[in-house]
């Protein structure tokens, strides 16, 4: 699967895009819009902006804060382990105080992480800066010829890269949900 994206200054487009895709079997969670303008882009109620906790970089983070944890959490262990702090029951405090210490870790790598831009997005900021939305599709391989053809008859949207894209299983995860929502009263 790839991530297609497309600038354009027109929301109105876009939303005539995403209509398009979805009327040929591409579905809603693989199609997105980033905008710097939020308020507009809630005017267009057919469009599926990026949620907010995705333009920030703290999935990123908090995975590395986990990583840091994992080791110090390693560290504590294998510390009290090697110099025989561990024997009997005294080994509890250690096991405790290196959950903590992941726990603390991952927490902070995450807190760090909100703060920063996601980098995906990052070489795209001088267009969003300049008014322009952008627009990206995550697709199949088999699909891509259809996302030409819908792309071809819409000139204002321009190429602007590939890259990639978010797991298979969470967008079909993403639709699953959507379609649990509507069906549960």
């Amino acid at each position: 699967m790839r991530r297609h994206f497309y600038t354009c200054s027109n929301l109105d487009e876009l939303e005539d895009v995403e209509r398009e895709l979805e009327r040929k079997g591409i579905s809603t969670p693989h199609i997105h819009v980033l905008s710097l303008d939020d308020a507009a882009v809630a005017q267009h109620v057919h469009l599926h902006e990026v949620e907010a906790v995705l333009r920030t970089d703290v999935v990123h983070g908090t995975e590395i804060g986990a990583l840091i944890g994992l080791v110090i959490s390693t560290s504590i262990l294998l510390t009290a382990h090697l110099a025989g702090w561990a024997e009997g029951p005294t080994w509890i405090p250690f096991v405790f105080l290196s959950i903590v210490a992941l726990g603390f870790c991952t927490w902070e790598g995450g807190f760090f992480g909100i703060q920063i831009k996601n980098k995906r997005f990052s070489h795209f900021e001088s267009e969003l800066k300049a008014g322009q939305h952008l627009f990206f599709v995550d697709i199949e391989s088999e699909k891509e010829q259809l996302l030409g053809d819908v792309i071809r008859a819409h000139p204002q949207l321009i190429a602007a890269g590939e890259g990639p894209s978010v797991p298979h299983w969470f967008i079909r995860l993403q639709d699953r949900f959507k379609r649990f929502v509507k069906v549960m009263p």
